[in-house]
């Protein structure tokens, strides 16, 4: 038998949503300002204030263009001028891999210094434990960035899960309801998509990766935004996770 490859999204799927709208996402709003005020003068060597900077430039919305009148009318200094649009993305759920890749820099003093758990669904450890020992290769795909994945699962209630993982994927490799995502992906681990089981809380995304051959399991669970898996295979819990 061929390798058989697990692909997991996260939220919704091995841990809460509510975690993420309730827990994280305001600790990095909360902490953005500091962070990037701290980070300001080493900016050449910063490559996600970088990264948001340009976003920023780039962007030609009403309100990405009200914030850049403020700061060149020196209303507002460009640095609080960023803070300002980061936010705006937060607030709007944004699948910015600059604002991303912050938000894990954030997040990250926040577990080191023990003011951020991560919360997973009751059998996530148990399942991954277990698939781990089958010897199925363990991948993430997640919106957040491959550093906010790491460290959700290194500082999770059941230990450190992150060694049982052997690939992390992000936005930096495409949109998460973009077919060419998912052949990206099935390139980069080496393995024809049929071989590849991707479970996601997402209809759409569910959709892209079946457009590339691989097979998906919908993860219904209470809390996640997205009901209807469409004719995706439903699965309420890891548990139910099943490779045939």
């Amino acid at each position: 038998m061929n390798q058989q490859h697990l692909l997991l999204d996260i939220e919704g799927t091995t841990c809460p949503v509510s975690f993420v709208s309730d827990v994280l996402f305001p600790f990095a709003k909360q902490e953005l300002s500091h962070y990037i005020k701290q980070h300001w003068n080493k900016i050449p060597h910063n490559k996600p204030i970088q990264a948001a900077k340009k976003e920023w430039l780039d962007d030609q919305s009403p309100e990405s263009k009200q914030i850049k009148q403020q700061v060149a009318k020196r209303e507002t200094e460009e640095m609080d001028g960023l803070v300002q649009y980061l936010k705006h993305l937060i607030s709007i759920d944004k699948k910015s891999t600059a604002l991303k890749d912050l938000q894990g820099k954030i997040w990250e003093h926040g577990y080191n210094n023990g003011q951020l758990k991560s919360q997973l669904f009751p059998e996530t450890a148990e399942c991954l434990r277990q698939w781990h020992r089958q010897g199925l290769t363990l991948s993430v795909y997640s919106s957040g960035s491959i550093q906010a994945q790491k460290l959700l699962y290194r500082h999770s209630p059941a230990g450190d899960l992150e060694k049982l993982f052997s690939h992390w994927f992000d936005t930096h490799t495409g949109p998460k309801k973009s077919t060419e995502s998912y052949i990206r992906i099935a390139e980069q681990l080496h393995s024809s998509p049929n071989k590849i089981w991707f479970v996601s809380d997402n209809g759409a995304e569910c959709d892209s990766a079946r457009s590339a051959g691989m097979h998906t399991l919908f993860s219904l669970r209470d809390g996640n935004p997205d009901r209807d898996p469409r004719d995706h295979k439903v699965v309420q819990s890891l548990r139910e996770v099943m490779f045939t």
